[in-house]
Order: structure tokens, then C-alpha cells, then sequence
């Protein structure tokens, strides 16, 4: 059965049931968490920590009983994902032979915005010697020459040149203390069974598949932009083109358009019966919660969750939402760290969190509902449900509301929260 278009509803609800956000979550326990990012595909690392990191967050809202160590558990301990790039993220590690390709080309084209495209072949012999000499070694455990000028990657140029081997691959990232990076030989991190290279055609055509599921749906523009990134090589639309159509002339890929675009966008065949079930307005089998759906407990979402982050929460959902960590407080409309609030299918509010460590309290410090949002006890509850799933996740034993200004509201999160 082919589908040749979709309503805007069934787009948003693939999008959300794709990454495993809806209709609740489908994961549970540490050793989930692997199966998790799989179907993420990719998982965005970020180091602030007002109540807890968007990688964490980005995990409470898929595997039920999360709690932060298990991310660390299963990426450094069992080696089931390594994190990498620029845009730092984490992905399965079975992807290894693929990204070689992206690292190949990273080693030929150098460095940008450093003081050297290529470090010095002696100062990477000599952190390469430490490496295997001492063991895991981080930025903190090599002196070294000052860089010439400011460099974002670090003081040091031996820190500058570590970014480098990491980025062709040469050492991995094989624990972090707090955020920070402890590097080792790739040949020690990566399993052996994942440490080889794919050729060109077979990288080129796994990332073409990869970005198209990692974002759902895909207009062919979008594809070739993410898909230059992946592969690091800027690609022409003549040579898009041609790969997206050897990839349907293989049955692994289709188009369709969804209402109110004008352009097609692609889908994986393997995706399919998903998007007929919910245009038949059902949800497919494999998305059904082991607990609570999101209409029964509201889920807060990490600020640079995919389905949300990038205006796309502007363009899926009609929902204004920016990440305003980085706004002086003057320019804030909300606050340092507000999260969008998925509530059933839909996003309905705004809460600005933030955790007290000493006394283990999550203080509410705003809260805004859109306009349209539902104000019932139904809201109320599994707004109520949502807070108690999140404090235990961060470790908090008791909830401050004053920031939600709602009296009526405020009142019964109170008396369920007790």
C-alpha cells in the first residue's frame, strides 16, 4: 500500500511517534537506553546543567525510569554509542564504519577558525605517544604552547590538536568527568567489530537514509543541506537528486506531500504502515506506552530536542519557542531555561525550571500556557504526574510552584503534589 499525502496532523504525529515521544513512552530501564537513541537516531550533547542536561532531558521523555547515569552507562561503560562532531552528538555506535567517511574528509579538509588547518605531525605523533603510553588522558593532562589568538577548542594548541585527532578519528572519547572530555586511542574505544571503514557508496547512501529518518520527513533541500553535514562534503542538487532516485528505484524510499507544503517530501518505505495507520486516524501497534500516554502525563521537553528546536516547533506545532540561555535577561520573553511542554499530541506551555541542589528542590520558576491550551482538571493532572516524573529523574524531594501564577492551578498541583 502506497500513501501520496498526509494532513498536518498525521506529520506531527509521525514526527513526535518517530522519535519516540508519543503517544508515551516506549523504552524502559538502563539497557533501553541504547534502543532509545536508535530510534532517535542522534542525541544532541549539551553541558548546562540548570536542572538537568538536554541529553537527560531528551531521555526522561522517551525511557521510562530514566535517570542520568544510564546515558553514561551505556555510551562509555558498554560502548554502545560514541559521541562526535562539531555539533556534538551521540550516536549508535554500530554507525561507526559509516562516519569514516566524514572523518576521511575531515582530515583533508583540516581546521576552520584555528590557528593551523593541519596541527604540526610532531605534536600529534607526541599526544598520540601519550596516549598510548599513559592511557586516557583528557585536555587538562598535557602543557603545552599557548594558541595563537583565541581558539573556541581550547587554550592549549596540544587541546586544539586533540579536537583534531578526534575529528578524523584517530583518538575517541572514552569517558567524560563531568563534561569533560578523557580521549583514548580509537583502537581501544571502538569494538573491533566497528572498527573499519564502509566504502564511499555505501556511506553516502546509509546517511542519505539516516538524515531522512532522524528527521522524519524531509524536503529534498533540507536533505541535501543535513546530508552535506554527515558526510562532510557539500553536495550539488543534481547529485541529490540522483541519489534520492536510486534510492527509491531500490524501494527504500518514497515522496509525499504533506497539506499546506508545496514541495514533496521523502520518507522511509520502512515507515510506511506507520503513516497509513495514523492518516486512518490509528496508532500504530509498536508506538503503544508501557505506562502513561502524554495525555495523561504532560512531558517536558529537552531545548534542543529535534522535533521542537530550530523553529521547527514554530512550523509543526505553531508554537514560538527559543532557547534564551544565551539572551541577555533584558531579551528574555520567558527564561534562561524554559522547556516546551508536549501534552497529548500537541505543544501547550512553557516551564522555566530550575534545580536547587542543596535542599534538592525544583523550583518552578515560570510557567505559560498558550492561549488555545486546555485549562481543565485533565490539563491540571497530568501536568501534576509530569512534575513528579521529572523531580525524581533530577533527584528532587520537594516542588516550589510560585513561579505558576495560576491560583486555581497552583492550588491543585499543590494538594496532588504533597
Amino acid at each position: 500500500m502506497t500513501i501520496d499525502s498526509i494532513s498536518k496532523l498525521t506529520h506531527r504525529r509521525f514526527l513526535l511517534g518517530s522519535q519516540a515521544l508519543w503517544p508515551g513512552r516506549r523504552f524502559e530501564g538502563p539497557l533501553s537506553t541504547e534502543s532509545a537513541l536508535r530510534q532517535m537516531q542522534a542525541l544532541q550533547l549539551d553541558p548546562l546543567t540548570m536542572v538537568a542536561r538536554s541529553q537527560d532531558i531528551a531521555m526522561y521523555g522517551r525511557v521510562l525510569n530514566y535517570k542520568p547515569d544510564h546515558l553514561y552507562q551505556m555510551a562509555y561503560e558498554q560502548r554502545k554509542a560514541f559521541d562526535y562532531g562539531g555539533w556534538l552528538m551521540m550516536y549508535p555506535m554500530h554507525e561507526f564504519p559509516y562516519w569514516r567517511l566524514h572523518m576521511k574528509h575531515r582530515k583533508a579538509q583540516g581546521l576552520h577558525y584555528e590557528s593551523f588547518t593541519h596541527p604540526p605531525k610532531d605534536l600529534l605523533k607526541f599526544i598520540l605517544s601519550e596516549l598510548r603510553d599513559r592511557g586516557p588522558l583528557g585536555n587538562r593532562d598535557f602543557e603545552g604552547a599557548q594558541v595563537k589568538g583565541w581558539s573556541y577548542r581550547g587554550r592549549k594548541e596540544t587541546s586544539v590538536a586533540l579536537f583534531y585527532l578526534w575529528l578524523i578519528g584517530e583518538v575517541m572519547i572514552t569517558n567524560r568527568k563531568g563534561f569533560d572530555r578523557i580521549y583514548d586511542l580509537r583502537e581501544r574505544v571502538v569494538p573491533s567489530e566497528f572498527d573499519y571503514s564502509v566504502n564511499k557508496r555505501e556511506a553516502v547512501e546509509f546517511m542519505g537514509r539516516k538524515v531522512i529518518a532522524f528527521l522524519g520527513l524531509v524536503g529534498e533541500n533540507r536533505w541535501r543541506t543535513e546530508l552535506s553535514y554527515y558526510i562532510h562534503q557539500d553536495l550539488t542538487r543534481e547529485e541529490t537528486k540522483k541519489l534520492a532516485e536510486r534510492l527509491i528505484e531500490q524501494g527504500l524510499v518514497s515522496r509525499v506531500r504533506v497539506e499546506g507544503s508545496k514541495d514533496e517530501h521523502l520518507f522511509l518505505n520502512s515507515d510506511q504502515l506507520h503513516l497509513s495507520e495514523l492518516e486512518a486516524g490509528r496508532i500504530p501497534k509498536k508506538w503503544k506506552p508501557l505506562d502513561t500516554s502524554t495525555a495523561e502525563e504532560v512531558t517536558f521537553l529537552a531545548p534542543l530536542e529535534i522535533v521542537s528546536a530550530r523553529g521547527r516547533a514554530k512550523k509543526i506545532f505553531d508554537f514560538e519557542y527559543l532557547w534564551e540561555v544565551y539572551k541577555p535577561v533584558h531579551q528574555r520573553r520567558w527564561g534562561y531555561y524554559t522547556l516546551p511542554i508536549l501534552y497529548g499530541d500537541d505543544l501547550v506551555a512553557r516551564l522555566d525550571p530550575k534545580l536547587d541542589r542543596k535542599t534538592n528542590t525544583l523550583h518552578i520558576l515560570g510557567f505559560w500556557l498558550e492561549d488555545d491550551a486546555p485549562k481543565d482538571e485533565a490539563f491540571a493532572s497530568a501536568l501534576a504526574n509530569g512534575l513528579k516524573r521529572f523531580a525524581d529523574m533530577v533527584g528532587a524531594e520537594k516542588i516550589d510552584l510560585s513561579g505558576i501564577k495560576t491560583v486555581k492551578l497552583r492550588s491543585y498541583l499543590k494538594s496532588r503534589l504533597k
